[in-house]
């Protein structure tokens, strides 16, 4: 198959679950951009191709940015305002870690994404089973703190 035909074919799906996605998948999808970037970045410090560190970081930091703009802060109470300052300092270290070339950071902030991303699916799903069982789904506090998807 053509390299390029497979390119469109992949693009093209993405296209399609990305408009047909809930708000609570978008999320999870967004998290999986931000931890694939992290991990394509850490490999490209390895690797020592500044470019390819830098295009990934940046779209790592756009994924971020997307979180803090999508975040509620009035409905979300002080869940939302901690999120803001944790996605405002994984900001800063993405921004830093791209200056110096550093996986280490790299991976903190991809670790942090990852379990930000483990605990929103906990929630999701404790969410769809209060709602099939016919209840009003309660607020839940995943590892991180309380929320009602404040997004």
């Amino acid at each position: 198959m053509d390299e390029a035909f497979a390119r469109q074919a992949q693009d093209t799906y993405r296209i399609n679950q990305i408009q047909m996605a809930s708000k609570e998948q978008l999320l999870i999808i967004t998290y999986d951009i931000g931890i694939r970037s992290c991990a394509a970045a850490e490999k490209a410090i390895d690797s020592r191709d500044a470019e390819q560190v830098n295009v990934n970081l940046q779209r790592a930091q756009s994924v971020v940015r997307e979180l803090m703009v999508t975040l509620n802060l009035e409905q979300g109470g002080n869940v939302a305002a901690s999120l803001m300052r944790l996605y405002d300092f994984m900001y800063c270290q993405l921004v830093e870690a791209n200056v110096k070339q550093d996986a280490t950071v790299v991976k903190a902030v991809r670790s942090m994404l990852e379990e930000l991303k483990a605990t929103w699916m906990e929630a999701i799903v404790k969410l769809k089973a209060e709602t099939a069982k016919g209840k009003t789904p309660q607020p839940v506090t995943p590892r991180t703190g309380g929320t009602n998807f404040a997004y």
